[in-house]
């Protein structure tokens, strides 16, 4: 079988096999072996193309390590735990949106909390005109998810609906920015996530309870862990299905 996850992010980051092989001192045919017959390379050559590629060592060779190697390194990757969101100092929020230069990630349904930063509309501004890739996930405010999850708050039906179309028309002000895209999903939001580059608030949802209340995770990617993957790959799976909201 080939290795379909190294052939996929080769391409997405513009990288040929001889930009490889250059990197790694070997030969541009055993790259191209370790694409189109799955062949794992030694543990250096692993770890330097998984930094051209800015993706984890875990998911480029998913069969490289043992499990209980991705079960240690996977728990290294929680850097703190605190018992509810509002528990996340602010400096914390602000030096991740400061240091992030590449990517920034974020699935909600509403997210205002973030507008209490003054410098978040020119800093994602920046940061996609910079040639950083900023993609911001809102909850559809017409879909039966998101009034669910506003009567199971005790809000009432329609009261996340409203949050989220004012978020909608503030996020809406950087919506043509170069390198910012801004789509709305109508699935299940078991967590919030908040990724800066290899870093990332993950939030649980509670039931009953608002997002608020609920505990919340700090990652910091490994390059042989599966914890932070997972999450990256749940927010790719839900932008894939998102669409452009309706202004």
């Amino acid at each position: 079988m080939a290795n379909e996850r190294l052939r996929d992010a080769l391409h997405r980051g513009g990288v040929t096999l001889d930009d490889v092989a250059e990197r790694t001192s070997v030969d541009p045919k055993t790259v191209e072996r370790w694409i189109t017959q799955d062949r794992v390379p030694y543990p250096r050559h692993r770890r330097t193309v998984a930094q051209m590629l800015a993706e984890a060592e875990s998911y480029l060779w998913p069969s490289a390590h043992s499990d209980q190697k991705i079960d240690e390194v996977s728990g290294s990757e929680v850097v703190k735990v605190y018992p509810s969101r509002n528990a996340v100092p602010r400096e914390l929020w602000d030096r991740l949106l400061s240091d992030a230069t590449s990517r920034v990630d974020i699935l909600v349904y509403v997210g205002m909390f973030l507008t209490e930063n003054p410098a978040l509309l020119p800093a994602l501004r920046e940061k996609g005109a910079d040639g950083g890739r900023v993609r911001l996930l809102f909850g559809d405010p017409n879909s039966r998810e998101v009034m669910r999850r506003s009567t199971d708050e005790g809000i009432g039906r329609n009261a996340i609906s409203a949050k989220i179309r004012n978020a909608l028309a503030f996020f809406g002000r950087i919506a043509d920015a170069s390198g910012v895209d801004i789509r709305c999903h109508g699935t299940t939001l078991y967590n919030s996530i908040y990724r800066y580059d290899d870093e990332m608030i993950v939030n649980p949802h509670v039931y009953g309870a608002p997002a608020p209340h609920a505990p919340a995770m700090h990652l910091r990617r490994l390059s042989a862990g599966l914890m932070f993957e997972t999450y990256a790959q749940s927010f790719d799976t839900v932008w894939e299905a998102a669409k452009a909201p309706k202004w």
